[in-house]
């Protein structure tokens, strides 16, 4: 199913058609198109292409930069705080 609005077509697909085509989808994803899940004929999620690809770039280490398992990591900070205590309390406001 498509829909269409201004200067836009989207496919439209229920879970279990894009689960049982998903590359078929991720393919028409990666030509441009974009493509609407439905959960029961209401829009749940878009899959849409990824925008600006070109603005990514990937970035070597410098040859005189130390290997990654050589690099210092931050000192961890010494607190007095009980870590489930503060799990309990976040979990007592949902309640």
């Amino acid at each position: 199913m498509t829909i269409s609005g201004h200067n836009m077509v989207m496919k439209q697909v229920g879970i279990a058609t894009l689960k049982s085509h998903l590359s078929e989808h991720l393919r028409a994803v990666q030509r441009g198109e974009s493509i609407s899940v439905l959960d029961r004929r209401t829009p749940i999620a878009e899959i849409v292409p990824v925008r600006g690809r070109e603005l990514l770039s990937i970035r070597y280490p410098a040859p005189d930069a130390p290997p990654l398992n050589r690099v210092p990591l931050p000192k961890f900070p010494k607190l007095n705080l009980d870590i489930l205590d503060l799990l309990l309390e976040e979990r007592q406001d949902y309640r």
